[in-house]
């Protein structure tokens, strides 16, 4: 039997979570302009707002997906699966970067989730908001105190609905529970599950003052070791679609259109004093091949990511003039930081082999272990895979008289942010014939590499060149550089002694060596930002407003991770969940104003 085969016999009985109404032909929806909003994307920002919404039933909504409902696969579901989700799947838009210099001009995958939830339906589930002072910059970068951190912490909280861990152990000392919400719809948890490594790190917390406890990463205050929160709801994946069911679900003013490609929006008319409006959305209509306009009555949302967004602003003739002419696109509203300021993190693993056969290893080379666990999971929503590829993180920064700051500024938000991150990963995830490792990947956090997304033709729907340009400034190579040797020190503590034998893939010693290494092997890490900025109003960069207005246009708004300013020191699905929470807040009361 294969192992997609073990997998696939756990299906049986699996009932995915109802949603509302939805329709895969266009022409059975309620009307081309019948909706007040029409969000293109379902991904955080976009299933957020949609919901939200529509709990005022004077709203009706239209959310426009490209993929599926991505149901009817467990991967999807279940937690420590989600390696397999990425790339090269039907739930990835499997994009790939042009090459890149800073990696020894390699091409490297740049996944972009596809269908109901977005990237929340393919990503590895860790939850984290960055440091207060990452989303202090939101506001500092902004000119408006409703991005602070005081401001969004209620936003973070209103959007998580904390669950105790499954195997039911008290999590008291493992989290903060003032900072948490457990009355929202993004399930969180803490590991519901031990592992064989979990001892071992919290010794080392006690052994090396280097890598201190930290109860709460998600507290504002995130340095140091701690117990990994993630988007798991009762032993499962909690992802975007999760603000589609439940009370959404059932409402009248919530439609929802699958399998429908956007091309561009489209111009629907001018204020008095010249301002274009955009309530247009073009999309392909797959039963015949033509293209449909869909036009809001009150706004079109884009939220389709860092990637989509910026694509479909160009191809809709809103862009920097000189790019979008030279490929004969009209240009409509020169708008020149549109897919700019591509901002991600970039790291790479290194693999320790153990003394230990208890590691997943283990487990994904025996279909029968593999399917008992399956048929835990099933069953009782217990076991080992409720829980992503890590039950611990470490976010830490370089120390204060390191030789770095001698020729570099400090490229995080404070001296509360992390310069990088690792994860403890107690198993590969790759099928290995014989042996048992624990996995390392380690991330530089505050990078200042900047790429781009852009363009290269005038079909809405070729692939869109993305750069981000990983390790192209030295400070971000040489925080992963310094990451990889704190790393080396952790594993060196007494409370790992007997049980690393060796390494895997790295045994690179001098500064040179580990540069190569570093340059042969990263990758993204997934989260990328800010290629529709924010900027403050009236500013002549950015794409929006601080309330999330496309610049100099009307009727067109961006609620998605391409217009966060900065990239946090986190993995980016929560701060985009709580910004959409804001955006939301922000469109209503627009509109009640009115």
């Amino acid at each position: 039997m294969h192992r997609s085969n073990a997998i696939a016999l756990c299906l049986a009985g699996f009932v995915a979570p109802t949603l509302g109404v939805v329709y895969t032909n266009i022409a059975d929806i309620k009307g081309l302009d019948a909706y007040d909003f029409v969000i293109v994307g379902a991904g955080p920002g976009g299933s957020t707002v949609a919901n939200r919404l529509t709990e005022d039933a004077s709203n009706s909504v239209l959310l426009v997906e490209a993929g599926g409902a991505n149901d009817g696969d467990i991967t999807v579901d279940v937690p420590l699966l989600c390696t397999r989700l990425t790339p090269n799947t039907p739930y990835d838009w499997n994009y790939t970067t042009i090459p890149q210099a800073g990696l020894n001009n390699r091409v490297v995958p740049f996944p972009t989730g596809f269908g109901l939830g977005g990237s929340t339906s393919v990503n590895c589930l860790v939850y984290t908001r960055g440091s207060s002072a990452d989303i202090d910059t939101w506001a500092e970068m902004t000119g408006d105190e409703g991005w602070s951190w005081a401001n969004m912490l209620p936003y973070f909280m209103k959007s998580e609905k904390f669950n105790l861990p499954r195997d039911g152990h008290d999590p008291t000392g493992q989290y903060l529970p003032e900072f948490h919400g457990t009355e929202g719809v993004i399930g969180v948890s803490l590991p519901g599950f031990s592992r064989a490594i979990d001892d071992r790190i919290m010794n080392t917390t006690s052994e090396l003052a280097e890598f201190p406890y930290a109860i709460d990463m998600n507290s504002g205050e995130q340095l140091g070791v701690g117990w990994v929160q993630a988007l798991v709801d009762t032993g499962a994946r909690s992802s975007a679609k999760a603000h589609l069911t439940g009370p959404a679900a059932a409402r009248s003013n919530l439609d929802i259109l699958l399998h429908t490609k956007v091309a561009r929006v489209v111009q629907t008319g001018a204020t008095e004093d010249g301002v274009l409006s955009f309530r247009g959305v073009e999309v392909l209509d797959t039963t015949d091949g033509s293209f449909k306009t869909l036009q809001a009555k009150k706004e079109v949302i884009l939220s389709a990511g860092s990637v989509n967004t910026p694509n479909i602003l160009m191809h809709s003739g809103i862009g920097e003039s000189a790019l979008l002419s030279s490929l004969g696109i009209d240009v409509l509203v020169d708008l020149p930081s549109v897919g700019k300021n591509l901002t991600d993190h970039v790291g790479v693993s290194s693999t320790f082999i153990v003394n230990s056969t208890k590691t997943w290893d283990t487990i994904i080379r025996n279909e029968t272990l593999l399917n008992g666990w399956l048929e835990e999971w099933q069953e009782s929503r217990t076991g080992i895979l409720v829980d992503t590829s890590e039950n611990h993180a470490a976010w830490l920064r370089l120390p204060d008289n390191a030789t770095i700051w001698e020729t570099h500024a400090d490229p995080s938000s404070g001296n509360l942010t992390a310069h990088y991150e690792f994860l403890f990963q107690n198993g590969l995830n790759s099928v290995t014939e014989s042996g048992n490792y624990l996995n390392l990947p380690t991330a530089c956090v505050s990078p200042t590499s900047r790429g781009f997304v852009s363009i290269n033709s005038s079909d809405p729907f070729a692939i869109p060149l993305v750069s981000p340009n990983l390790l192209n400034e030295e400070i971000d190579l040489l925080i992963v550089r310094e990451a990889i040797k704190s790393a080396r020190r952790f594993m060196a503590a007494p409370a790992w002694d007997g049980y690393v034998l060796g390494s895997l893939n790295n045994n690179a010693t001098t500064d040179e060596e580990i540069d190569e290494f570093v340059r042969n092997n990263a990758v993204s890490f997934f989260h990328p930002v800010s290629t529709s900025s924010m900027s403050p109003k009236g500013a002549q960069y950015g794409v929006v407003d601080p309330d999330l207005l496309v610049k100099g246009v009307e009727g067109l708004r961006i609620v998605d991770a391409s217009v966060i300013p900065r990239l946090p020191a986190a993995h980016t699905s929560g701060p985009v969940y709580a910004m959409a929470e804001r955006a939301a807040d922000i469109i209503k009361a627009a509109y009640a104003a009115s």
